[in-house]
Formats: C-alpha cells, sequence, structure tokens
C-alpha cells in the first residue's frame, strides 16, 4: 500500500476502503504503529530536532571561525605548535559553551511545545481514542466536529450539515458545504465537496471521514513545498537581522583595512592574518543568535511557570511591546460558568415548558460542547426515557441556531435555540402562557421590550422555538421555517471578582483593553459599566458595516467595546489598530477566532480551545484568566530587557575595545595583543554576557511597553563605543608613554584593562539607573566578579607565560584600576545624560 490514491474523490467509499486496507471499525493499534513507520509522521516538514551533533558543528559555521580555524591550521603546518594548540583550544571552548547553552534551551522548548500539541479523533482497535495528530496515517478513520482541524486529506464517510472553511487553500471567503458522494476524477478542487483537505477547519456540523493522504502528499504539503512557507518575521527578528549585518559589514571592512596595513608595514603575513581574524572575531557578536535562544527560552520557561505556553519564541518580543489586548468577555473577564437565570414565556412569565425544550435541544445536541448547553444540563436535571431524537441539524455561524427533532410518544416536533433574532426569522406564530397560537406580528413589540429589559440587566437571552411535524422524519435546514416561538433562555455570566483590579493592572503596564463581544449592545453596556469602564464608547456590527476603514482608523482608539460583532469583523477591527501604530494581541478560543488570532501581533488562546483557534495561536493560557495574562506580559518584556542587555554589551566595551586595538596597531611597531590573546578576552567577556538571561530587570523597563528602535541602538553603539575608545587610548598613553612599557607589558596591561572594563561595564549598562541602585542577578554578579579576579591573577600564574603576558609593578596595576574606575564613572554620567536625551 502506498500514499498514491490519486482521483480518490472519484473513488467509491468502499473500494477506497479496500485499496488502502482499512476499515470503518479503523485500525488496530499494530497497523497504526506499521504505517506510522512506513509513511512517516503526519507533518509538512521534518521536524527540527535538537540534535546534538548537527548543534555543534553550528557553533563553528560562521565564515571568521572558519578561516581562522584554517590560519590555525597553516600555523601548526609551519611548525608554530604553542600558539596554534592555544588558539584552538579558545575557538573550541567557546563553541562549546554556545552549544551547551543552545541545546539545554531548545530542549526546553520542546519540551513546553508538548504540552499543546494539537490531537485527532480517530477509531483504534474499534473505539475512538486522542492521538497526536502527527501520529495519523492512510487509512485511519476520524471523527471530525465543528471547531476541528482535518488531520490529513480524507474522503467523507458520514456527514452532517458539514461546513468547512478552505480559504488558506482555496481562497474561497465563505465556508463550503460537504456530503458523502462520488465525483468525476477531473473536477476542480473547489468543487469537491466529498472531500475534506488538511490543514482546513470545520466550522459546523460532524462527520466520520476516511485519511487518504498525509503530510507532504497532501495538497496543503504540496503547496508548501512549492512556495516554501515561512512565519512572517516579527519587528525583533527584523531587527536583531539588521544588526547583525550591520556589524558584520562593519567587522569585514575593519578587517580587510588592517590586515592590508599590517602586511604593507612590512609584518609577518601570517601572524597579521591571524591578528585580523582573531580580531573580527573580538568584533563580532558570534554570541547573538545564543544568547538571543538562551534568553527567548529562559522566558518561555518563567512563563510556563505562570500558565503561559509559547509556541513562537520570536513572539514573546511582539507580547512585551503589546499596548493592546482585544477579548471576548466569556470565561476572560467574566467566570465563564454560564448559569441559567429564568425559562419564561413571551409573557416574561417563568415556563417549566421552555426549559424542558431548551433542556431536549441541549441534551441530544452532538456537535460540539459549549458553556450554554452544559449550564442548561447542570441547571436542572430531567427525566428523558420517553423521549427519542431523530435528527439534528448542528449549530453553524450563519443561522446561529440548533434545532433537534425529537419523538415523544405519538407527538414528533422539531426543537431549536439560538439567537433571538435569528429564532424570531424562522417563526410566523408564538405560543402564550395559556397555550394559544397567536400571530408573532401581534407580540412582536412586546417580545422586544422584554428582550431589552433582559439585556439592560446584563443578561444573554435566547429564543426557544418548536414545529410539530407529521411523522418520524429526517430534517434539514428548510424544515426551520413556520415555527412557534415558545419563549426566553436568560443566561448569567457574572464579572469575574477581580476583573476590576486585573484591568487596572492591565492600565498600569500600559495595556489598554478592547472588549470584542458578538452580544448585543445593551449586554455589552451593562457588563462594561460593572466592570468599571463606564465610560467607554461602543460600536455594533451593523455600525461597523457602514464605516469606511478610514472612518474606522479614527475611531478605534477611541473605542473600548466592539458589540454584535460578526466573526469576519474581528480581522477587520485588529488590522485598523495596527495600522493605527498599535501592538496588537487578541485573545479567542472559538471557532471563529482563526483569523483575528493570525491578524493580531500576537495571537493568545486557551488549552481549552478548538484546535484552530489553538493552532493559529502564538502563545497558549494554561488557564483562561487576564491575570495571568498581565503575568506573561511581564515576562515577555523582561525577556526583551535582557535580550537588549546583550545588544548593549555587543557594541560598547567589547566593540569599543577592539576597534581601539585596530586603530592603534597602526602606530606602534608590534601587535597591541597577540592572536591568543584577543581570543581570550574575547572568551572571558563571554561568561559574563552568557548569564544575561537570568538577571533581574529594573521595574521602569517593564511597567510600559518597548519597540526595538534600531536607530537608538546605533545612537548608544556610537556614543559608548567613543567613550570606551577614550580610556582605551588614555590606557595606551600610560602604557607607552608614562610606564614605558615593554611589548610583553604593554599587551599585559592592555589585556587587563580590556577585560576588566569590559566585565565591569556590563553592570553599569544593564540598568537605567545608577549602578549601585540597580542590583544584578546573581550569576551575573558571580562571573562578573569571578572573570575579573582570574584576570588580575592570570598574568602572573604558569598560564600567563604560555599567553605572552608578563609580570607588572603594583604602581601600573594602581593605575589601571583608576583607569577603569574613571571608566566607570564616565559610563555612569554618559548614561544619565543619553537616556535624557533618547527616549528608548
Amino acid at each position: 500500500m502506498n500514499q498514491n490514491n490519486q482521483s480518490f474523490w472519484s473513488i467509491s467509499t468502499t473500494e477506497l476502503l479496500n485499496r488502502l486496507q482499512a476499515s470503518a471499525g479503523g485500525l488496530t493499534t499494530d497497523e497504526a504503529r506499521k504505517r506510522l513507520t512506513s509513511f512517516g509522521a503526519n507533518r509538512l516538514k521534518p521536524q527540527k530536532r535538537s540534535n546534538a551533533f548537527t548543534l555543534l558543528v553550528a557553533q563553528f559555521k560562521s565564515p571568521i571561525i572558519l578561516i581562522l580555524l584554517f590560519a590555525t591550521g597553516l600555523s601548526l603546518f609551519l611548525h608554530n605548535f604553542v600558539d596554534a594548540s592555544i588558539i584552538l583550544t579558545i575557538v573550541v571552548i567557546s563553541g562549546l559553551l554556545g552549544f551547551w547553552q543552545e541545546y539545554s534551551a531548545s530542549n526546553a522548548v520542546e519540551k513546553l511545545l508538548a504540552i499543546v500539541q494539537i490531537k485527532a479523533a480517530v477509531l483504534r482497535d474499534g473505539n475512538q481514542k486522542e492521538i497526536h495528530i502527527e501520529e495519523v496515517v492512510p487509512g485511519d478513520i476520524v471523527i471530525l466536529n465543528a471547531g476541528d482541524i482535518v488531520p490529513g486529506d480524507c474522503l467523507l464517510l458520514e456527514s452532517k450539515d458539514v461546513f468547512v472553511d478552505e480559504a488558506m487553500l482555496t481562497g474561497e471567503t465563505f465556508p463550503v458545504e460537504k456530503a458523502v458522494s462520488v465525483l468525476p476524477a477531473d473536477t476542480a478542487l473547489s468543487q469537491r465537496t466529498n472531500t475534506v483537505w488538511m490543514g482546513t477547519h470545520i466550522v459546523s456540523g460532524n462527520a466520520k471521514a476516511l485519511v487518504t493522504l498525509t503530510g507532504k502528499n497532501t495538497e496543503f504539503g504540496k503547496v508548501s513545498e512549492r512556495l516554501k512557507l515561512k512565519p512572517l518575521e516579527t519587528e525583533f527578528e527584523h531587527g536583531i537581522r539588521r544588526f547583525g549585518y550591520f556589524l558584520g559589514e562593519v567587522t569585514l571592512l575593519l578587517v580587510v583595512i588592517i590586515f592590508a596595513i599590517n602586511v604593507y608595514l612590512q609584518r609577518p603575513v601570517l601572524e597579521s592574518l591571524l591578528f585580523s581574524l582573531a580580531l573580527a572575531v573580538g568584533l563580532t557578536p558570534q554570541l547573538l543568535p545564543a544568547i538571543i535562544s538562551i534568553n527567548l527560552a529562559h522566558g518561555a520557561k518563567k512563563m510556563a511557570q505562570k500558565k503561559v505556553i509559547v509556541k513562537r519564541l520570536a513572539s514573546i518580543e511582539n507580547f512585551g511591546s503589546m499596548n493592546i489586548i482585544c477579548s471576548d468577555k466569556t470565561g476572560t473577564l467574566t467566570e465563564g460558568t454560564v448559569q441559567v437565570e429564568s425559562a419564561l414565556d413571551v409573557g416574561g412569565v417563568a415556563s417549566e415548558k421552555v426549559f424542558l425544550f431548551a433542556y431536549l435541544n441541549a441534551f441530544y445536541e452532538t456537535g460540539f460542547t459549549n458553556p450554554i448547553d452544559e449550564a442548561i444540563l447542570n441547571h436542572r436535571k430531567i427525566e428523558l426515557s420517553e423521549y427519542r431524537k431523530q435528527d439534528e441539524i448542528p449549530y453553524d455561524f450563519l443561522r446561529k441556531r440548533l434545532s433537534i427533532a425529537v419523538t415523544h410518544g405519538d407527538a414528533h416536533f422539531i426543537v431549536t435555540k439560538g439567537a433571538l433574532s435569528n429564532i424570531l426569522d424562522v417563526c410566523s406564530s408564538a405560543e402564550t402562557k395559556e397555550g394559544n397560537i397567536v400571530e408573532i406580528t401581534s407580540i412582536q413589540d412586546q417580545i422586544q421590550k422584554y428582550f431589552a429589559d433582559f439585556s439592560n440587566q446584563g443578561f444573554r437571552t435566547l429564543g426557544i422555538a418548536y414545529k410539530n411535524m407529521p411523522s418520524e422524519t429526517l430534517i434539514t435546514k428548510s424544515d426551520e421555517t413556520g415555527m412557534t416561538f415558545l419563549g426566553f433562555l436568560t443566561l448569567f455570566d457574572p464579572p469575574k471578582a477581580n476583573i476590576t483590579d486585573t484591568i487596572a493592572s492591565l492600565k498600569k503596564l500600559g495595556v489598554s483593553l478592547k472588549i470584542i463581544t458578538g452580544d448585543n449592545h445593551l449586554v455589552a453596556t451593562s457588563l462594561s459599566k460593572k466592570m468599571g469602564l463606564s465610560d467607554n464608547k461602543i460600536i455594533t456590527g451593523p455600525e461597523l458595516r457602514q464605516m469606511s476603514d478610514a472612518s474606522l482608523l479614527r475611531h478605534v482608539g477611541v473605542v473600548d467595546v466592539f458589540a454584535e460583532i460578526e466573526p469576519n469583523q474581528k480581522e477587520r477591527i485588529i488590522i485598523a489598530m495596527r495600522k493605527a501604530g498599535n501592538v496588537v494581541g487578541y485573545m479567542g478560543d472559538g471557532i471563529n477566532d482563526a483569523s483575528a488570532l493570525h491578524a493580531a501581533d500576537v495571537g493568545i488562546s486557551v488549552d481549552t480551545a478548538a484546535d484552530v483557534a489553538k493552532d493559529a495561536a502564538d502563545i497558549v493560557l494554561l488557564e483562561k484568566d487576564l491575570g495571568v495574562l498581565i503575568e506573561g506580559v511581564r515576562e515577555g518584556r523582561t525577556t526583551f530587557a535582557n535580550t537588549l542587555k546583550y545588544v548593549f554589551m555587543a557594541t560598547s566595551a567589547n566593540f569599543g575595545n577592539m576597534f581601539s586595538m585596530a586603530g592603534v596597531s597602526l602606530f606602534i611597531p608590534f601587535l597591541p595583543l597577540l592572536p591568543k590573546q584577543i581570543l581570550l578576552t574575547n572568551l572571558l567577556t563571554d561568561f559574563p554576557e552568557m548569564t544575561i538571561a537570568t538577571d533581574r530587570v529594573d521595574d521602569e523597563m517593564v511597567d510600559h511597553p518597548r519597540r526595538w528602535d534600531i536607530k537608538a541602538i546605533r545612537k548608544f553603539m556610537i556614543t559608548f563605543g567613543l567613550v570606551s575608545s577614550v580610556f582605551d587610548y588614555l590606557t595606551f598613553g600610560l602604557l607607552l608613554l608614562v610606564l614605558h612599557a615593554t611589548e610583553g607589558q604593554f599587551r599585559t596591561g592592555w589585556f587587563l584593562e580590556s577585560v576588566i572594563s569590559a566585565s565591569v561595564i556590563v553592570l553599569v549598562i544593564r540598568s537605567r539607573k545608577p549602578f549601585f541602585r540597580s542590583r544584578p542577578g546573581k550569576y551575573l554578579l558571580i562571573a562578573t566578579l569571578s572573570i575579573a579576579v582570574i584576570t588580575f591573577i592570570l598574568p602572573i600564574t604558569p598560564l600567563g607565560i604560555v599567553f605572552g603576558f608578563a609580570p607588572l609593578g603594583i604602581t601600573t596595576y594602581l593605575l589601571l584600576l583608576l583607569i577603569i574606575t574613571a571608566y566607570i564613572i564616565a559610563a555612569e554620567v554618559t548614561k544619565t545624560i543619553f537616556y535624557k536625551k533618547v527616549k528608548f
């Protein structure tokens, strides 16, 4: 058997089952395991695993590192064993450090992502069970309900009012109805109504389908292979990439110039090449990818402790930059436990019949679990042994109602429940409390008055209707006409006890809350007042339809509540907010939230969400609560702040030191540092930077959204690079003109000043406050002080001789310490002035 069932939509279900050696009862567990081995996992591309060897090799793929290794090999060939061995050892140690950090980070992220994997319902060994979507194989029988993502290209075996959203595959805006049939082999993709395709999702109805193709063999797999689709770069990723290119260009230019001048000055070619390349290693932020991975992975782990699972690491930056969060009210702003308030007849009087019919409808519904039906069933139990379900028309977001055909003795009838306006649309009459049937038009005003009263009290109001049928029969949507309106079902979902405090906390963080709900404007107004949003403005769905995009752009900033919103309007609202210059988060968990989640800068869902919503989200909450979101925002901003610290470090002392060394090498008759000493300097200054992910972050760095600003970073680099260079040249002057140092002493003194200043300056630039008022993280402080001590004592150890260092007098140590102290003071003053002038 193979995955080559071309034109399977033109084959009968019986024949296709035979071809796939499957049965309507599903595969056995053993057979499924064999097929998984044979066909491979159900993925569009191979899983990127944290293969230790691949990650290790990646540490040495940099062109500069490869050239340096080649030059080291040449040095060995020319019998310069000691220096070549030292350089090789330092490069390997540096690579191993990066490997260890990245390997730990990537494994941690894989474990977090496993928590929110999407599952599919299949028949195995004759029983329905849930498996990871990657384990689905050809021949599996899948059970599909509203909200499910289709796990492969499938032929329908059974279907009931199935509508599928195929927009991502065919571009079709509206859901497509599907049914069991056999079609001609040349039927166009968009017309194959007997099949469902991998990656599409069920909007309404339910079905049983036979999986025919999986992974890259599916229609969606072919498209993704052709287009090689990648997620769009976030603002943060784009900024980091541009920053890396900028430093790379500067480095390349500097290396070529330094090498050419050294050769012109008739210095040894190999030594000049090694010096230039070692300088490039010091200048290049080769740790940037590793530091970012470590920071983001560490942030993801911290966020997971706060019940926030990050699916896409790069979205953490957008999460921290977010200044607007859009959310439906149910379960986020409210308790999420819908309760039945009352079942009332058309006269507003409590009615047992209305509740019975609502209970019948909820009890026999099989489409998808929803809080309204759960509330009805939990409100009170009713014995239904004398009732029997005949058929069902599942709920969908166009009709906004659900119909069940029921038999009770000799009586056959349809019970329909749904949004009041959609129920009234199919009613021609109404039943009074006395049991009389009257024209619906005669009591229309009365019904609307009750509806307004209930809504003003904050109740969600559904309509209940019924229709007598002549006999037991299957029903279709055409039967939803000429119905009799029976009464109202009012429901209540109280605001969360701490919601006003939560909204206030969001405001303190610079995040505005926008409510986007399908509820009518009266309910939305009532709820918003209870949550302290009394001065808010409201736009309704009908009003939104009349607004131009330009008008919406003008209003979207001052409107807090969008009510009576249709699913396709959510995306329009979010796009308008983004065009207005906001970073927008959207929190949704429903079938109709997928497009809005994609449109937002940060798509946020919950672990209990519909598959399609969870799949579209960047971030998944394990608890549907804005309080959890607040903690996630704080951690996101902390991660972003710590990533920026490394960028600042790479562009201040390190960059200044290497730039100064390149300059002074042109004016003195010897190399300011030997290649092995430059690499050692680079290795030692890397240690404190590797602990940045665990550093503390000042409150002012998380109290409002911050965005990536490449211009501000360039200004920082120029400003602090110049300050660093000033003190570098003071060191050169001290060593050459005052102390008349020898070559060995010059290199030793410069090594001490370079490493210690680059390490200690980390403690200065990590905070906008004076460094003595902001306590660094434990590991950062330990690493910085350890490197300072090691650097001081290294020249007087046997290892110092190997590296070419010479002993220094106590006077030299004290003068160097004085320069470092002056540098720290100057950096503090510069920092204060910089942040006053540059708002970042």
